[in-house]
């Protein structure tokens, strides 16, 4: 009788992981494919391009913002900040000889201000090596 009750304690403890490796086994596969499903539709969201046109353009943003500036400028001439914001806007827009015109005209009131003086001396500066760069260069015939 000792025989059969070891033989029913071995064969249950083999029942038992059995059963363990199959939860085991089961509670994988479920993590994994629920894993794969939220991936998925994130992987194909990312992958897709976003609309261009529904964000506005840089360049037309900075044009907003100078207009605004200007318009500042017109009840308020000798605002120090609309002056230094659209000196800087027209930098970013490429337009040097405006940014020039303003940081003169700030330098002409704060003559304190040598931020003002060493931002316009570069600019000036830049300007004429792009100048001197596009008249140095070949013309073809």
């Amino acid at each position: 009788m000792a025989g059969s009750g070891e033989e029913y304690v071995i064969i249950r403890k083999k029942q038992i992981e059995r059963r363990q490796k199959i939860v085991t086994i089961v509670s994988l596969v479920s993590f994994v494919g629920s894993t794969v499903f939220a991936v998925i539709p994130a992987i194909q969201q990312a992958s897709q391009p976003k609309p261009v046109s529904a964000s506005p353009s840089v360049e037309s943003e900075l044009q907003q913002q100078a207009r605004g500036y200007e318009l500042v400028l017109q009840r308020e001439p000798e605002n120090q900040l609309a002056l230094e914001k659209l000196s800087i806007v027209r930098l970013h827009l490429k337009d040097a000889k405006g940014a020039i015109a303003l940081l003169e005209k700030l330098v002409k009131l704060h003559p304190d201000r040598q931020d003002y003086k060493v931002v316009l001396k570069q600019i000036k500066k830049q300007e004429g090596n792009s100048d001197s760069q596009t008249n140095n260069e070949p013309k073809s015939n």
